[in-house]
């Protein structure tokens, strides 16, 4: 007879699962043994358990299918969740396998003895405690199940000995593969949401991540509207490109144009998108939210009218009963705006010999021209998302993934792991602060035994970019924010036997990043960047400047005028 064990393995080899990502330990050990004996799904060795979380995240995203990381009991678990929380809160479905002390020890405070079934269950839609072998495969299947319909996290808590008994063979089969229902508006929803978007003069769209399979449509409708669309982060992939009525993102890193094209619509469409930010809903103009889920519904602004379903099905049933906008004046307003933020924007990215440190922005626009056009990019919270967001133009096949919703520090080289293990022939590249590299920076020996073949791209600063930024902007001088300028992430990636390159001036930038490129293997670029470069909100609030300038005056009172000088000089250009 199997053991649960070898049951647990056995379900996932039939449902899809390629590989299962962590860091093994006593009572994940008979797990992981079962793996080794189990043709056709690997374990995936990682330095962090918190890395196999991020990668397993990103294999998710990128197949839409169930990926799976596990930990041993105590710390081993307990270092998934961060990595889970972010798989949850951007809808991956992950199984996680929280391996647990010995059954008859538990609840008297034993050797690295916690309760995950509690700890977890913030971060995720099923949290169970498998306590007797009777209980499989009923609660795999409910876990495994729960995860592919509602797109996120669910726990599976398995003390090591229950793992290792034997159970009575079941001979069912698991195949989830059609779990995503097609839900689609009530008629008399879909009339009502026609005729709002009929009678209005100036329709505005903001795209989601809900857009994912809808992006034909989405352009469609608004080619009848005439109507721009901005897209959220997250919807950057799917709303971007081969889109003439892009107007760029909105948010506190977006564009003017976008936020300037919001602020003057009379209706907000929004599309598969739950934004969070209260500021940058129009104030005036009537709103619409399109989503599956209902419990988004006017979560974040309020609604004249709210419609559950998806994004792709509420569309093809809509378009029949739209007209024909006549008038394109709000679409070529908005158009005209955003092509001079673009000029703005692409002015920045520049990078002359001798001209050091590099811009930031000039590594970000090098890397959206000579990476492939079918790349998956990875990015750091932080600065590094700002420059994905702004010079990263999507393709139909490319991908970008990072910790949008979450906000991780450290998911650039995770995801990247991730990505390059589920598609090992698509280029990946990870845009990665020195920062969020360093937090986890272990995990290049992860990228090292494996020789995936990812290109890591360091945008060192030297500092923690964003939350100096933020303390700038709050007026209060850098504190806790520096870091040690002469570190050199190129020689610690070529220790680690992976290809590495320094590069302080943009001379030699385009070289090194071809040469990254067409690197068969792993290939870290340490790239020298400008730590003063500021982004301009799409708004300036008179409460950020005043903080700015205080920051200033500060800085000089406390004999930093030097970094004022730098910032200046850095940011007129």
């Amino acid at each position: 007879m199997p053991t649960v064990a070898e049951m647990i393995v056995e379900a996932l080899v039939q449902v899809g699962v390629k590989r299962v990502y962590g860091v093994a330990g006593d009572s994940l050990n008979s797990i992981v043994d079962a793996l080794r004996r189990h043709e056709g799904i690997t374990w995936v060795q990682v330095r962090h358990e918190e890395v196999g979380a991020f990668a397993a995240a990103a294999e998710a995203q990128l197949t839409g299918q169930l990926s799976v990381c596990a930990g041993s009991c105590g710390p081993g678990n307990l270092h998934l969740i961060n990595g889970l929380y972010d798989a949850h809160r951007s809808m991956a479905p992950v199984l996680a396998i929280a391996a647990q002390i010995p059954s008859s020890e538990i609840g008297t405070n034993y050797f690295q003895e916690t309760h995950p079934e509690r700890l977890f269950a913030d971060c995720s839609h099923f949290c169970e405690f498998l306590s007797t072998p009777r209980q499989m495969p009923r609660l795999l299947q409910i876990g495994m199940h729960t995860a592919l319909s509602k797109r996120g996290v669910s726990v599976l808590v398995i003390p090591g000995d229950v793992a290792m008994e034997e159970i009575s063979e079941d001979k069912s089969r698991h195949d989830f593969a059609h779990l995503r229902p097609r839900v689609r508006p009530s008629e008399h929803d879909l009339d009502e949401l026609a005729g709002l978007l009929n009678e209005s003069k100036k329709v505005m769209f903001l795209c989601g991540s809900g857009c994912a399979t809808a992006h034909d449509q989405v352009i469609k409708l608004a080619t009848l509207l005439q109507a721009p669309i901005v897209h959220a982060l997250r919807g950057k992939e799917h709303a971007e490109h081969d889109n003439p009525n892009d107007v760029g993102m909105t948010g506190f890193i977006g564009s003017p144009s976008g936020y300037r094209a919001i602020e003057g619509c009379d209706l907000l469409l929004m599309l598969g998108t739950d934004f969070p930010y209260q500021a940058f809903y129009p104030k005036k103009a009537r709103i619409i939210q399109v989503d599956v889920r209902a419990e988004n519904l006017g979560r974040r602004s309020r609604l004249d009218l709210g419609v559950v379903g998806d994004v792709n099905e509420t569309l093809l049933a809509l378009l029949p009963k739209i007209e024909q906008k006549a008038d394109s004046s709000f679409l070529q307003e908005s158009l005209a705006d955003y092509a001079t933020t673009r000029k703005d924007w692409d002015s920045h990215a520049k990078g002359l010999a001798g001209q050091t440190p590099i811009h930031p922005e000039y590594l970000a626009a090098l890397l959206n021209e000579l990476a492939s056009d079918n790349a998956v990019f990875t990015c750091d919270t932080g600065m590094s998302t700002v420059w994905a967001a702004r010079y990263l133009r999507m393709t139909r096949d490319r991908r970008l993934l990072g910790s949008f919703n979450h906000g991780s520090m450290a998911n650039a080289m995770p995801h990247a792991i991730g990505a390059q293990f589920a598609q090992p022939g698509r280029q990946v590249v990870a845009l990665c602060g020195d920062g969020g590299f360093s937090m986890l920076m272990g995990d290049i020996l992860t990228v090292r035994q494996y020789e995936l073949p990812i290109k890591l791209i360091i945008f060192n600063n030297s500092c923690l970019g964003m939350v100096k930024l933020e303390m700038q902007v709050a007026g209060l001088p850098n504190s806790g924010t520096d870091f040690k300028p002469d570190v050199n992430y190129a020689r610690i990636a070529e220790a680690a036997g992976i290809l590495g390159v320094r590069i302080e001036d943009p001379a030699g930038l385009p070289g090194a990043i071809k040469q990254a490129m067409e690197h068969q293997g792993p290939a870290l670029l340490d790239v020298v960047t400008n730590p003063y470069e500021l982004i301009k909100p799409p708004d300036l609030k008179l409460s950020q400047a005043w903080g700015f300038s205080l920051f200033m005056l500060k800085e000089t009172v406390l004999g930093n005028a030097s970094n004022v000088t730098e910032l200046i000089e850095s940011n007129l250009r």
